[in-house]
Formats: structure tokens, sequence, C-alpha cells
């Protein structure tokens, strides 16, 4: 697999929840810090109070391999109780797109939590230019960190949400 196929990666979760509570969790950029490995929060940029489409936030992530950085994001997809969508850098040359889709299931709500790779510059590309023949390895690992990472993520919804905080 290379950078070129626009690699993804998703992971779902039944949650005994109705949707609503499901998606106030899902959308709070406060939140999300409390279960992945890797993002530490965010904030609503422009005055913006939450999500909406076109709204631009600040996310915070930490790597061990590559350190503390932020990211400006825009909602490009916004369906309440439905998609949640955001993308990583230019509109039509993003780093990356992230989305959380939410589904009724029969014991509540089916979430879905997804990520695309590129095609814009991300740090994952300049891994790959630091390490060309190593590609298709850099990609497997992140994509298995980005699993990992949204399976905690997508549990520790689960346990807010069922439980209903």
């Amino acid at each position: 697999m290379r950078f070129a196929d626009a690699p993804t990666a998703s992971v779902t979760v039944e949650i005994a929840a109705p949707a609503a509570t499901v998606w106030a969790i899902c959308t709070d950029l406060t939140r999300f810090g409390e279960w992945s490995p890797e993002n530490r929060g965010g904030r609503w940029l422009d005055g913006a109070a939450g999500p909406s489409l076109g709204a631009r936030f600040e996310g915070v992530q930490e790597h061990p391999a590559r350190g503390r950085w932020e990211t400006v994001c825009e909602v490009t997809a916004f369906e309440p109780l439905r998609r949640f969508e955001w993308r990583l850098g230019d509109a039509g040359h993003p780093g990356a797109v992230w989305s959380f889709d939410l589904a009724p299931a029969a014991a509540g709500t089916t979430l879905t939590e997804s990520v695309r790779m590129g095609p814009g510059p991300s740090g994952i590309t300049d891994a790959i230019a630091a390490l060309p023949d190593k590609e298709e390895r850099i990609i497997e690992r992140r994509l298995a960190e980005y699993r990992a990472g949204m399976t905690a993520v997508l549990e520790g919804i689960k346990a807010a949400a069922e439980a209903g905080s």
C-alpha cells in the first residue's frame, strides 16, 4: 500500500445509548483527549461554539516519535445525529479526513470512526520522504496506530454514553 492510494482505517462499536447522547460526546472536542493515545483535545476557532459545516477548530496531538503539535481542521460534513467529518490542511489537498458516523442499532447506536490519509502532506509524508523504501511498512504501522487509537476512543465514548455522562 502506498500513500498515493489514500489508505483508510475504521473501527465500529455498538453503544447502548440513543444517538443524541453519542452525538453530544463525539462532537465535544474537549473530550477527545480523554481516551485517545494521541489526541489531547481541541478548541473551536473563529468564535464557533460547536460543530457546524465549515467551522474550524484546533486539535492538539502528541506522539512519541514526533512530539506535540497542533492542527487546524475544518468541518466538511455535518449531519446532526448522523455524520461529523473534518479535514486537516488544505481543502483541495487535505493531509487527512476523519469522521464519526452514527446509525441506529438494535441496542441503541452504532458508531464508526474513520480516517483517510492524504492526498496532502502530513507527518507521515515526512517519514516516507526520509525512508522511501519503507513506505508500505510506515503506512501499515500508522494505520495500526490509528485503529488502536480509534478503538480506545470508541470504547471511551461507549463507556461515557452508556453511563449517561
